[in-house]
Order: structure tokens, then C-alpha cells, then sequence
């Protein structure tokens, strides 16, 4: 649905298409998209996942509010094959999934009188933000709470479900995956973000821990466990690897970019310097991918169209690690230049053209908010 109320035909018939099967690919199965032929089920490790990997982006966010039981149950649904969450903590410490301890925009909250007093500003990494926090909320206070749709400009049929779900803990996702694990047959593999680590650890609510008890009791802390671990703070993810033993992944922004806990200890290095081979080979010493964001494996001239692509795939590789790029999305506003279609920055554009060319750079996965599209795009390339 448009902004302007008028349904978008392309939407519904990716969604349709995808659900259905099209193509002879029924998705919902495991490996569907594999292009080795490998089993897929991710019982060996992160290594028998299908190739490219589709990673729902905080579940099926295109379609319902993000971190929301309700997106991350119709991306599995879908047939994604890995599920994301994003880790943040609450006042008496418990994980809840949310992309950002702000909650001013993913939920009710300021509809709520009762905690109109906890409206206030604060300084996250170094940005000012006004809003409502997480950590200044128990979890009972933020169970009252009810999510709903983060960009409604864009997404206003997403708005249909304002108010249908509540903030999950991670632990509920742990206990949801197993559930649907064994219902399935096969593993439901997540990845979950440490979010602003070196700020909570300031607040006496470090991530890293109560993350691995969790783990642990869950049975995912071992090195074939179906989960993923991601940090834009590579020191997170150094921490996790003393704690646990499942796949960790390095986060990486623009090239400009000094991850916060760089900032913080003083180490001078750049994404641009951790894209190297030898900043890869200290990522690789710790972790076992990348998650860079997709600028960094095709770049973007003045007019927004894809450029020469890099060399980051080939050097990672080389290295060993996987690389995760993120973020695809069907709306013309997300994509590349190339690919958008017709003057609505809402309505889709030609998202399977920017799935393929990203996938003809060899990469191991995409992140996507449309996980529908990204599978059958993905088996469209195996198809070649």
C-alpha cells in the first residue's frame, strides 16, 4: 500500500508469488536457494547454510513492524533462513529486541501518560537523541507497551498492525525458535546484535554476559549452534568469543566510519583500515564474517547508481571470513539509482536486478526486509 492508500500490485505479488512458490521453488524448505547443492539445515554449522544466506532483517520487517513476534513468525513463514535480532537492555536487565534503545518511534510509549516523565535526552555514541529508553524502563513497564510501524511514511500498510504486539525478550525468541525447531524439523537460526555495548557496560548493564547465559541455557553457545552473533563494536564481539563459541560476525559502516569503542580507547583505525587485508586478518582472528554495509562491496557514484565493485568479497574470502552485506530493501527510496522505478520513493522498484547484481559479487548472504523477494532472487541466481 501506497502512502496515498492506493494498493501497490508489485508488493502483493512478490508476497503471493513467494508464498506460493514460484518458479517450481516452493520456499519454506530448507536449502531451497542453495546454488552447492548442500543440504542447508544448518545442523554442520553455519557453513551448510544455503548460499547466498538470507537473513531476515529484523524479521520480515517490510511487512510487519519490525522485532515484533509477529515479523520475525512470517519471516520464518517465508522461508528466510536466518532470523535478526537486535539486543538491547531494560532497567533490571533483561534483553529485549529492539533496533535501538530509543523507543520513541517503534512504539506507544508517548501515548502512554505514566511515563511521560521519562521522556529525556540522552547521548548515545555520541548523538543526542530525545525520546523514551529502554533502560529506564523495567520489563513489566515495557510489557504494557505495544509496537508499532517505525516508518509509516513508507510503509503504511505495516500501520495495520500497529498495537497487535508487544516488545519480545530475546528469551521468548529463544523459546519461539526451539518450538518452531521442532515443529519443523530443522533448526531456526538467529542473529542477534549487541547494540551500543560500550554504553550500557557504562551503565552497569553490559550485553555480553546475561548474552551468553542465555545462550547456554538455550543450548546455542556452541561452534555449530544455528546462531549468529553481530557487533558494530568489534570488542563485543571479542568478548563473546572468551564467552561463547557460536559464529560472531563484525559489523562494518562506511569507510569513514571509527567503530564507537575505537573512539573510546583510542585506537585510530577507520572501517576503511578493517577492510584490508590486514584489518580482515585481525577481524578473522576473533570472528568468522563481516556484515558490511553494501556500499562497501559496490559503491555508489554522485547519482546514486552502483559503480565499480571493490575487491572486499575477494579479500575476505581470503581470509576465511563470510561476508553478510546489509541492507536490501523493495522500496525505489532504498535502492540504488539504477534500480528504482517510476517518482513514488515508497512503491517498489527493481529489487531483484539489485539482489542479482550483489549476489554476482560472490557473497555468502544478504540482510533484507523482504525476505519473500531475497529468496526468490536468490533462486533465480542458483538457477544460472
Amino acid at each position: 500500500m501506497t502512502q496515498g492508500g492506493q494498493a501497490n500490485p508489485g508488493r502483493r505479488t512478490v508476497l503471493g508469488a513467494a508464498v506460493l512458490g514460484a518458479g517450481g521453488v516452493t520456499l519454506g524448505l530448507p536449502g531451497t536457494a542453495r546454488a552447492d547443492g548442500g543440504r542447508g539445515d544448518g545442523r554442520e554449522g553455519y557453513r551448510s547454510l544455503p548460499v547466498p544466506t538470507v537473513v531476515a532483517h529484523r524479521g520480515a520487517s517490510g511487512y510487519r513492524p519490525e522485532h515484533t513476534m509477529g515479523a520475525y513468525q512470517l519471516a520464518l513463514d517465508m522461508g528466510a533462513h536466518v532470523i535478526e535480532q537486535d539486543l538491547v537492555p531494560t532497567k533490571d536487565g533483561h534483553l529485549v529486541c529492539r533496533h535501538e534503545n530509543d523507543i520513541t518511534g517503534t512504539t506507544d510509549v508517548a501515548a502512554h501518560p505514566e511515563f511521560a516523565a521519562r521522556k529525556t535526552t540522552k547521548s548515545v555514541d555520541g548523538v543526542s537523541i530525545t525520546g523514551w529508553f529502554t533502560e529506564d524502563f523495567t520489563l513489566a513497564e515495557l510489557k504494557t507497551l505495544r509496537a508499532k510501524e517505525r516508518i509509516p511514511g513508507t510503509r503504511q500498510e505495516n500501520t495495520l498492525y500497529d498495537g497487535r504486539w508487544e516488545i519480545p525478550t530475546f528469551e521468548e525468541v529463544l523459546r519461539w525458535a526451539d518450538k518452531e525447531g521442532r515443529r519443523r524439523g530443522r533448526p531456526v537460526w538467529l542473529h542477534a546484535e549487541t547494540k551500543h555495548p560500550s554504553y550500557f557496560r557504562k551503565l552497569g548493564l553490559g550485553l555480553e554476559e546475561p548474552l551468553a547465559k542465555l545462550l547456554r541455557r538455550y543450548g546455542r553457545h556452541r561452534a555449530n549452534s544455528p546462531m549468529f552473533l553481530q557487533s558494530f563494536e568489534p570488542t563485543s564481539m571479542q568478548r563473546m568469543a572468551k564467552l561463547v563459541s557460536c559464529p560472531r560476525v563484525v559489523l562494518l559502516w562506511t569507510a569513514d566510519d571509527r567503530p564507537w569503542d575505537f573512539k573510546e580507547s583510542g585506537d585510530p583505525r577507520t572501517v576503511a583500515d578493517l577492510i584490508t587485508p590486514e584489518g580482515l586478518k585481525w577481524i578473522a582472528s576473533f570472528a568468522q564474517g563481516i556484515g558490511p554495509l553494501a556500499d562497501l562491496i559496490i559503491p555508489k557514484d554522485a547519482a546514486g547508481k552502483l559503480g565499480k565493485p571493490t575487491t572486499l568479497v575477494r579479500d575476505a574470502h581470503a581470509k576465511g571470513l563470510i561476508l553478510h552485506p546489509y541492507t536490501l530493501r523493495n522500496e525505489n527510496t532504498f535502492l540504488p539509482a539504477d534500480f528504482r522505478r517510476g517518482t513514488d520513493p515508497a512503491a517498489y522498484g527493481d529489487a531483484f536486478g539489485a539482489f542479482k547484481a550483489y549476489f554476482e559479487q560472490g557473497i555468502d548472504g544478504i540482510f533484507s526486509d523482504n525476505p519473500d523477494t531475497a529468496l526468490l532472487a536468490a533462486a533465480d541466481f542458483a538457477k544460472r
